[in-house]
């Protein structure tokens, strides 16, 4: 044959490796159409229907649709342009399938219910816009008109989770709790109590300068004390005690008295919330962070140590 001949749809399946039915297919939708036909009515296809066929193959086993790929073909797209677009809609799909993945692992792994695994799917397909409305519910109530105080706009942008488009399993098992804590009313009362203490104490203690939040002097101070088994109600905690209330009452401008000690054991109950260091723990998992010290053992030791001397 020379490079003017016409080929039949067996020819063309011969030379492509579609099958006639399929060559057949894309002729009747104009796709590839035929170059002439015999006087017995059978189609005849040129040399430019070999390469649209090969063109047509390579697309739909990339996912192309019909439409779409007639568009290339009859020059109305570029191959550039639906390979971007179909680009993107894959991504969209692999991180779906990936989520689900991780959904399901974590199912298997928890021996999760069906309410539970119910629960997982909807938290986890949530759209980022989504998840971000959710936390951002959950950071409007806690903060509130707080943050427009640069420190806790600081603060509210470092409680934010940022669930990766391919999450690990267990980043997808950690939003999930997360999410289902920030949805707790009691939960977001016990933090946004924690946020007015530290306001209240900024605001006090601007006219002394700045001075570190009261739970990470108990976590600094205690440290030692507990690490050596010095007992709460020792006498031996009473330096540690006596550290804490001065550089609070400093920090404040206030004497060290009952009522600084009944603030400062009422702001540290607070913090001890158990919920607050599982947020921040899961937070760290989602966000790829190193997991935080906790202050809970330090707390634990602090709070009926200034209990126990006030009552004396």
């Amino acid at each position: 044959m020379n490079g003017d001949a016409l080929y039949s749809i067996g020819d063309l399946a011969r030379r492509t490796g579609l099958t006639v039915k399929a060559i057949r297919f894309y002729s009747d939708r104009g796709i590839v159409p035929p170059t002439d036909r015999t006087p017995a009515g059978y189609r005849r296809y040129d040399v430019d229907a070999v390469a649209r066929l090969e063109l047509v193959r390579t697309l739909r086993d990339l996912g192309v649709d019909l439409p779409t790929i007639r568009k290339v073909v009859d020059r109305r797209m570029s191959l550039p342009e639906v390979a971007a677009r179909h680009a993107d809609a894959l991504a969209v799909q692999i991180r779906t399938l990936r989520l689900r993945r991780a959904v399901l692992t974590a199912v298997a792994r928890r021996g999760s219910t069906a309410e539970e695994t119910d629960l997982m799917h909807k938290l986890a397909r949530l759209s980022e816009d989504e998840r971000r409305r959710l936390i951002d519910d959950f950071l409007d109530t806690v903060f509130g008109d707080l943050d427009a105080n640069p420190e806790f706009a600081g603060i509210r942008r470092s409680m934010t989770p940022e669930l990766p488009d391919d999450p690990e399993i267990e980043q997808v098992e950690a939003w999930v709790e997360l999410a289902e804590m920030s949805r707790d009313p009691d939960f977001r009362a016990s933090i946004r109590r924690m946020a007015e203490h530290h306001a209240a104490e900024r605001a006090e203690g601007r006219s002394v300068g700045v001075r570190r939040d009261p739970v990470a002097a108990v976590r600094d101070l205690v440290a030692p004390a507990l690490a050596a088994g010095v007992p709460p109600t020792s006498p031996r905690a009473d330096a540690v005690v006596a550290a804490v209330m001065d550089e609070y009452a400093r920090g404040l401008g206030r004497p060290d008295d009952l009522d600084l000690r009944r603030r400062l054991l009422d702001r540290l109950e607070a913090a001890n919330d158990p919920r607050r260091d599982r947020y921040l723990r899961l937070l760290a998992v989602i966000n790829g962070w190193r997991a935080p010290e906790s202050p809970v053992p330090m707390l634990d030791w602090f709070v009926p140590a200034l209990r126990v001397r006030m009552s004396g």
